[in-house]
């Protein structure tokens, strides 16, 4: 990666921006990145392509982590567990 790449992925910058490196995708989120699906890292150019942005995506998280003032731990995300009508029946 050459240093005028401009950063992929923001951490906690919106809720909306997904960053999807082969089938894994970093989910962007204010208080918390969701990290979903699998990644091959072959063993090969485009390995190393996907492991070097994977790399960057965590540093960035990492980063973004260590420079903020940080509670012991978020709240978890409350459920709805609401009731919704068969369409089928």
């Amino acid at each position: 990666m050459s240093d005028t790449t401009p950063p992929v992925f923001r951490p906690f910058a919106d809720e909306a921006a997904v960053q999807t490196i082969g089938g894994l995708s970093l989910e962007n989120g204010r208080d918390r990145i969701a990290v979903h699906g699998s990644l091959d890292l072959t063993r090969d150019r485009a390995g190393l392509e996907r492991a070097r942005t994977l790399q960057a995506a965590v540093n960035a998280i990492v980063v973004a982590l260590a420079r903020a003032e940080l509670p012991e731990a978020v709240a978890d995300i409350a459920k709805s567990h609401e009731t919704v009508k068969n369409p089928f029946a």
